[in-house]
């Protein structure tokens, strides 16, 4: 949604954009030359690996001052203090994942490639998803398919995986997979999607801590928007889309700020049968207002 994000962020010479989740730093590179001559391009990213991709790719950027930090978007305020920034004119926060740290095996996150099941996004701390689900109990697991992975099987998986590690401890995405093939009989899967899907995407939620807090760092972020600034955010799980809707309609009901699209914005159809993965997306949009009041 590359030309939906520039579209609605209204970005020109001289601004200062704030790319939240920078990733491999594809849409910063055009909102980057949006905001040139002159303009500033904060980056942040938790993932040290994407963050080093993207400022070399960055790196070719001419007229815009470009400044990048190893963060979680929670922390948006502090960013732009250390880039000596009183506040942003645009914000974009894409929570999805990119193919790079997906299809990356070590990082465990895909279940179609063999790999240790670690799935954190900064490696640099935090429990691998082989250590919760070696160590959490089986109501704590099943909490975790049924909450974020909405796993109509989670009982089952859970108990599943308690009683293999007390065998073996769980190493491998093969593991895992493994465990929710055990779970789920043939005649019941779903035939549009694997049935490890919906367990590989809760355990990695959780383990990232993706949802926590979630709706708090979205009305804080919106908050370092200069007047008359715009932020856009991308979800593609529908507990994410919840806590965007909450944290837009909590910043538009002290009228500082104007929803800009009441319903999310999703991909055209040529997008998404170019590239599948994006049927997910939703994208809502919120403005603050100028000091009188009017967006």
């Amino acid at each position: 949604m590359l030309r939906e994000v520039l579209d609605a962020l209204r970005l020109r010479p001289g601004s200062v954009v704030v790319d939240g989740t920078l990733g491999l730093g594809g849409h910063s590179l055009r909102m980057a030359a949006e905001v040139s001559p002159g303009g500033t391009l904060v980056g942040i990213d938790w993932d040290t690996d994407m963050l080093e991709v993207a400022r070399k790719r960055l790196a070719e950027v001419q007229g815009a001052d470009i400044q990048l930090f190893h963060s979680d978007y929670r922390s948006l305020f502090d960013c732009l203090t250390r880039a000596h920034l009183r506040g942003a004119d645009a914000i974009l926060l894409d929570l999805g994942l990119n193919n790079a740290q997906i299809e990356d095996a070590e990082r465990g996150i895909s279940f179609r490639n063999d790999g240790p099941l670690d799935m954190r996004m900064d490696r640099s701390r935090g429990q691998t998803a082989a250590e919760f689900l070696n160590r959490g109990t089986e109501n704590e697991i099943e909490r975790v398919l049924r909450e974020y992975g909405d796993e109509r099987w989670a009982r089952k998986i859970a108990k599943v995986i308690v009683d293999r590690r007390k065998l073996k401890k769980l190493e491998t995405t093969a593991d895992l997979v493994d465990c929710v093939l055990a779970s789920v009989p043939a005649a019941k899967r779903d035939r549009r999607i694997h049935p490890a899907t919906r367990t590989f995407q809760a355990v990695r939620i959780h383990i990232n801590g993706e949802l926590e807090g979630l709706q708090d760092a979205i009305e804080g972020a919106a908050l370092c928007l200069n007047p008359s600034g715009r932020m856009a955010v991308l979800s593609y799980h529908s507990g994410e889309d919840r806590a965007v809707k909450r944290a837009f309609r909590a910043l538009a009901d002290t009228n500082d700020f104007s929803l800009v699209n009441k319903k999310p914005l999703v991909p055209g159809d040529q997008e998404q049968r170019d590239n599948p993965k994006s049927r997910s997306a939703k994208m809502r949009v919120i403005e603050r207002n100028t000091k009188e009041g009017q967006s």
